[in-house]
């Protein structure tokens, strides 16, 4: 059974949110501002957290910036905003999934579902694929470039191994969507754009002149030296 942590300073959502979930079958934990959602956070190891923007004492980004220091725990963010700079912000902070309010509470389920999805699957065996100094271990989920660690969230590391797994093959944006996010995020193809950029950064030594990761303009990504 997963635990959901939620961080949110609107108690009447947070009640009826939590109430919903736990209907789901989820252990749900509140909170009620960032500081609060720490707390909870160090103590109750939760397999995802739902995290407000716009929260006293300390905000929805600090907050992030905060349990991305320590883990790479699942966080999807929630807010009222929706414009470009602030999806871009949640990404370059770690954000895994950014749902805008108002938003059904069906909705905000099945993106739960499928961010834990990503981030529970595992590979059986102890595979690794190697390309031009990048290494991918599968099994334990570790990326490291000419030995360097590189941090991904589940989600990033999902993005690069589906582009791994297929060498020089250019992907289309809707079928990275489809393997990566799944079909519920569908119509949603600007989200393949964004972690790229985030990915490159990450991976890259200089991301403006990508080695591995390339935009082949009007038809998709490829992964290649």
């Amino acid at each position: 059974m997963s635990s959901i942590l939620l961080i949110d300073d609107d108690v009447n959502l947070s009640n009826l949110l939590a109430e919903y979930l736990r209907d789901q079958g989820f252990v749900v934990h509140t909170a009620s501002d960032g500081q609060k959602g720490l707390y909870t956070f160090f103590e109750q190891k939760p397999d995802l957290i739902l995290l407000d923007v716009t929260m006293p004492i300390k905000d929805g980004w600090e907050t992030l910036k905060r349990i991305r220091e320590m883990s790479q725990t699942p966080v999807i963010m929630l807010t009222a905003r929706s414009d470009e700079s602030e999806v871009l912000r949640g990404f370059s902070l770690g954000a895994d999934d950014y749902v805008s309010k108002p938003f059904s509470f069906a909705q905000l389920g099945a993106r739960i579902k499928a961010v834990l999805g990503r981030t529970g699957e595992t590979s059986p065996t102890r595979e690794v694929l190697e390309a031009g100094g990048l290494k991918i271990d599968f099994s334990i989920r570790r990326v490291t470039r000419d030995g360097e660690l590189i941090v991904l969230t589940p989600t990033e590391f999902k993005l690069l191994v589906a582009l791994i797994r297929h060498p020089h093959d250019v992907i289309s944006a809707e079928d990275l969507v489809r393997e990566v996010w799944g079909p519920q995020y569908a119509n949603e193809v600007g989200f393949v754009r964004r972690y790229i950029w985030h990915l490159r950064q990450k991976v890259e030594v200089d991301p403006e002149n990508p080695k591995y990761i390339h935009n082949e303009r009007g038809y998709g990504y490829r992964f290649g030296e």
